[in-house]
């Protein structure tokens, strides 16, 4: 019996993962984007890009597409798409899976300043200096616009769509970042204060040491409150090992 996953991605752990099950005489892999990057990263296996439209749509699809399996592996500021998972599993009883990275945590060194959400960021950095690095992303760069008074270098994935002040300068890039390469930038630019999610994981983290080697304040975003989800994973294989938990009973 072949088990169909669907797998709502869009980070480094859910390409890894569709990368550990596509191929799986037993599963078919199908890998939803968002759509909100120009061109994002594509994992391996069959991928569907673009919103379904709120828990009703995300239903519907479970049902339409006979989708045994639902693991929601979005980024964790994803705070619509998560919701939408647990109350669409509900509705349709598939079994449910959130793979989720660890938040990130302060050492000696760090000098963080946690706040609850991007209007408190915006609200604290001018108190820690006057000129700002953020790395929030390109959707949350609106609450730092009007800081008319901090200059601020935004990196983004793509490019803003709306017109900046003459304070804002913008790079596109996109992770892994290197230490030597974070740091450099930071010098280069006179950059004081780092401002950033708690997104976890390995790919953006360089900026924390570079901000800690500089003496950099942090301003730290907290993630959303969590989503009761019955089955949570850490780890690749942990999700892996649910997944042969739930075969195994089919």
């Amino acid at each position: 019996m072949t088990t169909r996953v669907l797998l709502l991605g869009g980070t480094a752990e859910a390409r890894e993962l569709a990368a550990a099950l596509v191929g799986r005489p037993d599963t078919v892999v199908v890998s939803s984007l968002a759509g909100r990057v120009a061109n994002p990263r594509l994992p391996v296996g069959e991928v569907r890009i673009g919103g379904f439209g709120g828990v009703d749509g995300l239903t519907q699809w479970l049902v339409e597409h006979q989708v045994d399996v639902l693991i929601d592996a979005t980024h964790p500021y994803a705070e619509r798409i998560r919701s939408s998972a647990v109350r669409a599993a509900e509705a349709t009883g598939v079994p449910h899976l959130r793979l989720e990275r660890p938040g990130w945590t302060s050492g000696p060194g760090d000098r963080w300043h946690r706040v609850p959400h991007l209007a408190a960021a915006a609200d604290l950095v001018p108190r820690l200096g006057g000129r700002a690095f953020v790395t929030t992303g390109r959707q949350g760069l609106d609450a730092f616009l009007p800081l008319r008074d901090t200059w601020l270098l935004v990196r983004v994935v793509d490019e803003p769509q709306t017109p900046l002040p003459a304070n804002v300068s913008v790079i596109r890039d996109r992770g892994p970042y290197q230490l030597a390469a974070e740091t450099a930038l930071m010098t280069a630019h006179r950059i004081d204060v780092l401002v950033t999610k708690d997104s976890g994981g390995t790919y953006t983290m360089a900026k924390l040491a570079a901000a800690r080697d500089l003496g950099l304040p942090v301003v730290m975003v907290d993630r959303p409150a969590a989503v009761a989800v019955p089955v949570q994973a850490s780890e690749i294989g942990a999700a892996v090992a649910w997944l042969e938990t739930v075969l195994s009973r089919r």
